[in-house]
């Protein structure tokens, strides 16, 4: 973590764009006096080491700064949007794995059949189709040809005063094409994943062995071939998490999804370096959290590991 905030922070000072001018235009002046006390205020005209060392001091205690643009902690900042993307990648995720190793178990009993073939051309095009195109199509179908999805937001206005499970009910119906949009890609590529997978474990002797004692088709596909199955999975699962919030900056974006891919996007357009740095420092540790769990998780998955 502390190397990745020293990056960020080297890659971000050294793009291109210049904070306080974007300042002083919200402003409404940008003359060279302005511009210097910006600067000055900003702490923008120190050496570039001195500003590495006051933020990584300031992040070592919990400071992550104060937002150019918003005039606010980014702490307090991302503390109210984590909550929504969390949200939208934790749903995207669940469906992704959860209907992409369905579709590759049902598929891996006849490796040659139609649903088989099916699942292999879906996987190809879900991977190779842009996530916002996705969004945008989904929203053009059922945002406005069948109109049975909200367009964009998180909460209908109407509704923020309702009982909290009118209020969930509402979430989870503004929810729903942006989380599809989020996890088609990934849905297919954990399709064609556990299809692999399941294929050279069905070909194991201890599913014959399975098979020849009477065991259910239900039972050797699920209890037994999946289980063995499961951890090529897992360790995608747990690299694909840093995918799913860089693709929820898009997603977020196309929906207006109110988390912190839409504040990242609003902060890169207004060069506001706090906030950018913030998301990307939580958005990091998101992911180093993530690849803990599936580490942790390959102990539930493979029994030979819990008594190491």
């Amino acid at each position: 973590m502390l190397g990745v905030v020293v990056l960020n922070f080297l890659l971000i000072r050294l793009a291109p764009g210049d904070p306080a001018t974007v300042i002083a235009g919200e402003m409404g002046g940008a003359t060279q006096e302005m511009l210097e006390s910006i600067r000055e205020d900003y702490g923008l005209n120190k050496p570039l080491m001195t500003q590495l060392w006051i933020y990584v001091s300031g992040v070592a205690t919990g400071d992550m700064g104060q937002s150019f643009f918003f005039n606010q902690s980014v702490t307090s900042l991302i503390a109210a949007r984590v909550g929504p993307t969390i949200l939208l990648v934790l749903t995207a995720q669940f469906l992704s794995i959860l209907l992409g190793v369905f579709m590759g178990v049902i598929a891996s009993r006849k490796p040659n059949g139609i649903l088989s073939g099916f699942v292999s051309v879906f996987a190809t095009i879900g991977y190779a189709v842009p996530v916002f195109w996705t969004g945008i199509m989904l929203i053009i179908v059922f945002a406005s040809v069948i109109p049975i999805f909200p367009v964009e937001g998180m909460q209908s206005v109407k509704l923020r005063n309702a009982s909290y499970i009118t209020q969930a009910v509402d979430i989870a119906h503004h929810l729903v094409l942006p989380a599809f949009t989020l996890a088609i890609i990934y849905l297919a590529q954990y399709a064609r994943l556990s299809r692999a997978s399941m294929l050279e474990v069905l070909g194991s002797d201890y599913i014959r062995t399975a098979r020849a004692k009477g065991a259910s088709e239900g039972s050797v596909l699920f209890k037994h071939a999946l289980r063995n199955a499961a951890l090529p999975i897992l360790t995608v699962a747990g690299l694909q998490f840093g995918n799913l919030i860089s693709g929820a900056l898009l997603v977020e974006t196309v929906f207006n999804w109110p988390g912190m891919g839409r504040l990242a996007f609003d902060s890169i357009l207004r060069r506001d370096y706090p906030t950018i740095l913030g998301v990307l420092f939580f958005a990091s540790a998101m992911v180093v959290i993530a690849n803990l769990i599936t580490d942790l998780s390959y102990r539930w998955a493979d029994p030979r590991l819990r008594g190491r």
